[in-house]
């Protein structure tokens, strides 16, 4: 490491610590709390105490430190994480049939996340301003709409970018994670014998003594690592060192201590079970710890926010989701983007889960499903890239899997147990995704080839331009291309009805690689394919965004001189039509008619002046 990077270190712990643990960070609010509540058949017994402290700790040790941050995060695509990173690594070096399954699971995953996200800031922003029940108990017909205020605030202010406000986010966790850690053991000190519970002899004894209650339970323990796939999707951010040190240093300390801490005041006060995390502070400081909390809240919130924006870009680019209207609110981070329409759909989500849900035990049971979901896949497609990718024993790789997945399993079968009092809200999003991103690649596929079926060679053609040449007019003509070896449907349809050619013209094709940046070096390659035809193909990662002047750009440097302003793009503009299919795939096809008719326009996708534009229409049957 150079001395500069040494130095920059602590700044870029320190800004992980205010992005990457947002959501695994204010677990403690709820965590506990949902654990011995009473809905399990038991109250606030020792026993109980001691097993449900072991689960939490060697959970946050086994999942967080050991699978995840240890396994998981070496998993990288150029420094990129997430599942969709996963999905795309581990079908690289196996068969087709295997690949398709391991896009099926991938997919599933990055749904889970979307029914995820709608839970997040709707559960932390509510535990938070549930702290008036302590301070100001009169004032708990307020909860609901407080939350929904502070929430609306905070979608609002997305537009303009959270580059700003993002400084703040790491002195504001930064000290979260320290209160945690004094609340803590503050308590811990008045009652040292809770420590116990770090042997996992209790966790063990908590499985024998409450048998299978003590299974069921576990869907309330998995709240305590919420938030674990951040870990990994935010690593191309903040880079694996950064994000290990700023666990192993102040986040895992500060959540032993706290979750420790509330357990021990729950063995000397039971009737603290109410709200164990804000009973730990003295009275004077309960004011001071609820606004904090609401702030931490309103991080981990943004944190998804943030997620799902960042998920629903790579999904676009990957073909998975029609083109959306992205905006980028920072010309130093090309990380840091708005998606207008995913962020009122998702705004509009989040209002109408506080207003149904009313309580953040009520959304306690409808978490959970999704997470540990998301962890069975992970398990399964990262062990995938360390047979393939890796070429590690397959032995040794078999006993990683099989380790991750006696964890995994159970935590998502005793999450099962919530379907029907809430855990369907989450399935059902994510059913929803899902079918959205299968229909539009799917149906996408099918138009292309429709499309290009009668399709004629390319050389073909413009050898046979060249020899009988038409009527050329002055300028330069570009035509969007999707695939490299047919002519573009709006060069036979510009031929067919006004028969006539630019001097030049130009078959732009812009293509997404699988990688999440691409060097400017290789980001245009020039074929000159006669005297008066060019082929340009552009290449992007699914981090970029495709911007039609900076390929001009490249194409002067490469000796192909373009002026936007002097340029004519020709596009065709599919109608499409539902031909005679079965009935399940006429439905999908009318969802993709739905999906393409908000589809974002061309010119807007790449940045094309819309007077330098001419759409020239077709009709097609998928």
């Amino acid at each position: 490491m150079s001395t500069d990077n040494k130095q920059s270190l602590p700044a870029i712990t320190l800004a992980a610590i205010g992005v990457v643990y947002g959501d695994i960070g204010t677990s403690p609010l709820y965590t506990l709390r949902e654990c011995l509540s009473g809905q399990f058949g038991f109250g606030v017994e020792r026993d109980a105490v001691f097993g449900f402290l072991s689960l939490i700790f060697w959970l946050l040790i086994f999942v967080v430190s050991i699978k995840y941050l240890t396994f998981v995060m070496r998993a990288d695509n150029a420094g990129e994480g997430g599942i969709l990173t996963l999905m795309s690594l581990a079908g690289r070096n196996t068969s087709a049939r295997t690949t398709s399954m391991l896009v099926i699971m991938g997919l599933i995953g990055g749904s889970f996340f979307y029914g995820e996200v709608v839970i997040t800031p709707a559960i932390s922003v509510m535990s938070a301003i549930e702290g008036l029940e302590i301070v100001a108990p009169q004032l708990d017909t307020w909860i609901v709409p407080l939350s929904i205020i502070v929430l609306t605030l905070l979608f609002m202010i997305q537009k303009h970018g959270t580059g700003m406000v993002g400084k703040l986010f790491a002195p504001i966790m930064l000290t979260w994670f320290l209160i945690l850690a004094v609340l803590g053991l503050r308590s811990i000190i008045a009652n040292p014998e809770v420590l116990h519970a770090l042997n996992p002899v209790w966790a063990v004894r908590f499985f024998l003594e409450y048998k299978t209650v003590s299974f069921i339970a576990l869907g309330a323990v998995v709240l305590s690592i919420t938030g674990v796939e951040a870990l990994y999707a935010d690593m191309g951010h903040f880079g694996k060192f950064p994000i290990r040190l700023a666990w192993f240093t102040v986040v895992l300390p500060s959540l032993v201590l706290n979750y420790f801490g509330q357990g021990a005041l729950l063995l000397k006060h039971p009737e603290a079970i109410k709200n164990p995390f804000f009973l730990l502070a003295p009275d004077w400081a309960l004011i001071p710890l609820l606004i904090l909390a609401a702030l931490a809240t309103v991080i981990a919130s943004q944190a998804v926010i943030s997620g799902v924006f960042s998920l629903t870009r790579q999904a676009v680019r990957l073909g998975y989701l029609s083109p959306m209207r992205i905006i980028h609110t920072s010309e130093m981070e090309s990380g840091q983007i708005y998606i207008p329409f995913v962020n009122w759909l998702l705004y509009f989500a989040v209002v109408v889960v506080i207003v149904s849900f009313e309580h953040s035990s009520n959304l306690a049971a409808a978490y959970g499903i999704a997470v540990t979901g998301t962890m069975v896949l992970t398990s399964i497609l990262s062990t995938t890239v360390a047979r393939k990718n890796w070429h590690w024993n397959k032995y040794f790789v078999a006993l990683i899997l099989i380790a991750f997945l006696c964890v995994d399993i159970p935590l998502f079968s005793a999450n099962l147990d919530k379907l029907l009092s809430g855990g369907w809200l989450p399935l059902s999003l994510g059913l929803i995704m899902f079918t959205i991103m299968t229909t539009w690649k799917s149906e996408r596929f099918r138009l292309l080839r429709r499309m290009h079926e009668h399709g004629n060679s390319l050389e073909a053609m413009i050898a046979s331009l060249e020899k009988s040449p038409p009527v050329r007019v002055p300028g330069t003509a570009v035509y969007m291309s999707r695939a490299l070896s047919v002519i573009p449907f709006a060069l036979l349809h510009n031929l067919k009805h006004n028969k006539v050619l630019h001097e030049r013209v130009i078959l732009l094709t812009l293509r997404t690689e699988d990688a999440p940046y691409v060097h400017n070096v290789r980001r245009v390659q020039i074929e000159q394919l006669s005297p008066t035809f060019w082929r340009v193909v552009a290449s992007y990662g699914w981090r970029e965004t495709p911007n039609v002047e900076e390929v001009f750009h490249r194409c002067g440097l490469e000796g192909l001189s373009c002026r936007m302003m002097e340029t004519s793009f020709f596009m065709s503009h599919e109608s499409l039509i539902v031909g005679k299919r079965p009935w399940y795939l006429r439905l999908r096809g009318k969802l993709y008619l739905l999906l393409q008719r908000n589809v974002l326009r061309a010119p807007d996708q790449f940045e094309i002046p819309p007077n330098r534009v001419i759409e020239l229409g077709t009709q097609v049957e998928i």
